[in-house]
Formats: C-alpha cells, sequence, structure tokens
C-alpha cells in the first residue's frame, strides 16, 4: 500500500488522533487537558501519543507535549484537507448548476457559504432568502439574466423607501418583461429612479449575482429554468469577484431606459 495513503488512513480511521494532533499543534497540552478537550480515555491518549512520538510529529516538554515542525505540517494538511472535503460535500447537489467557468475564485471560499433550496411548502425559499437580505441592506447590486416577479416588487419597494440599487440585465431578460405589463411597470418604476441606476448589457450573462452590502447571492436555475438554490457568503474573496464581474459586465452596457419598456 502506497505509504502516504496508509497515514492518511491511520489519521482518518480516529477523530480522536485529528483532534489531538490539532490541538497539540496548536499549543501545548498535558494528558488531562487533551481528555478534557476530546472526551478520549487516558488509555486511548496513551497509544495517540505514543504513535505521534513514532513518527516524531510531537515531542515531550516541560508542559506536557507539543506538535513537532513535521507534526503541525500535517496539522494544517489534514485541516486544509477536512475543509476542501466540507466544501464539496456542501456543493455536491449544486454543482450541475454552479457557473463554474465565471467563478474564478477559489470554492473553498463557498465553505461557511449559506445554501437555500426549494421545498414543498416553501417552493420560493431562495428568492425569500434574497428579498430578506435586499431588506437589511444599504446598497443593491445586481448582475442577472432573468427577472423574478418577488425579487422586482421587493426591489422596487426598497428603491421606494430611499435604497440604493444598482443592476445590469442581459437584454434577453428585457423581453419577457416588456410583454407583462405589471412588471414593465415595476421596472419603469426602477429605471425612473433617482438612486437606481439600470443597465443593458447585450450579450449573454450566464449569472445571477445579487450583491446586497458585503453578502453575494447566488441563483442556481437548472437547464429548464426552474429555481433549485440559492448560496450566499460574505467571503470577502467572493465579494471581491463580485464586485469585478459586476464592473466588467456593466463597462460593456448601456443605460436601461423607460422608454425600452413602451
Amino acid at each position: 500500500m502506497d505509504p502516504v495513503l496508509e497515514e492518511l488512513e491511520f489519521l482518518a480511521l480516529s477523530p480522536n488522533r485529528v483532534d489531538v494532533l490539532r490541538l497539540l499543534a496548536a499549543e501545548p497540552h498535558t494528558r488531562r487537558e487533551l481528555g478534557s478537550e476530546t472526551g478520549a480515555s487516558q488509555p486511548t491518549l496513551g497509544r495517540i501519543l505514543r504513535d505521534f512520538e513514532e513518527r516524531n510529529w510531537i515531542s515531550r516538554t516541560g508542559a506536557g507535549y507539543e506538535a513537532t515542525a513535521t507534526g503541525r505540517l500535517v496539522a494544517d494538511g489534514m485541516s486544509e484537507f477536512y475543509e476542501l472535503v466540507e466544501t464539496e460535500l456542501k456543493l455536491r447537489e449544486l454543482i450541475e448548476w454552479l457557473p463554474t467557468e465565471e467563478l474564478t475564485f477559489d470554492l473553498r471560499a463557498l465553505r461557511s457559504a449559506t445554501i437555500t433550496v426549494p421545498s414543498q411548502t416553501r417552493p420560493g425559499a431562495p428568492v425569500g432568502r434574497i428579498v430578506d437580505l435586499v431588506g437589511d441592506a444599504e446598497q443593491v447590486t445586481v448582475l442577472s439574466h432573468a427577472f423574478n416577479d418577488r425579487m422586482l416588487e421587493a426591489v422596487t419597494e426598497w428603491v421606494d423607501a430611499g435604497g440604493n440599487f444598482e443592476a445590469v440585465f442581459s437584454a434577453d431578460a428585457i423581453e419577457p418583461v416588456r410583454n407583462d405589463a405589471a412588471l414593465a411597470d415595476l421596472l419603469r418604476r426602477l429605471a425612473d429612479a433617482e438612486s437606481a441606476s439600470l443597465r443593458v448589457y447585450d450579450g449573454p450573462v450566464p449569472l445571477a449575482v445579487t450583491l446586497t452590502d458585503s453578502v453575494v447571492s447566488l441563483l442556481l436555475r437548472d437547464d429548464g429554468g426552474r429555481l433549485q438554490a440559492a448560496v450566499d457568503t460574505d467571503s470577502p474573496e467572493v465579494t471581491d469577484w463580485a464586485r469585478d464581474v459586476y464592473g466588467r459586465y456593466r463597462a460593456d452596457s448601456r443605460p436601461l431606459t423607460s422608454e425600452m419598456l413602451d
């Protein structure tokens, strides 16, 4: 067997081993402290510490035990791998709808993201999540290839109440709205509002991104246009990405005027 895989298996088969190594990589601990923090019995800790000493991952000190340089290396690697797999598990059911070619940030930035999916009792939960975020925001920015009537109504009311809004929509998204009198009226009110700036991008827009202050939300749809999930995060890396991608589409867009909806 590959010796690297053997070491990975050695750690992965015992959560206590991972926890003990992580604790000792952070700072020295006594056996009693390790037992208190991990819940492992003293005989179990004895075996773990002996195994770690044999691998030169830890050393004894006057304060108990601490990780060596290579022990810290392994602990850091296991933490990184744990976070990677944790993120993959969170995104596994969504990957077919994620516009991954456009998501140029490290997907690990979505590790702590909130994922909202439709349910039988709350089919509109993803949009509801973003509407709630809009209600608490001071600035809302949107880049999208489609309109949602509930979202459009919420944003219009929020702008009427004094919110600052800017958006870039694909030209293909405008036509269906123009053919719906109620939606056209809402969009016209937005286009005429002093605190709103709406623009149209003539090419395809493969994203539906909403930036509410520093929180980025992605609306994910399947090939049939059905809403599958909302993913939101306040990760600075994702926020920077959203502002950058919005700026690029905005630079190649043109103003949307109320006359365009007539």
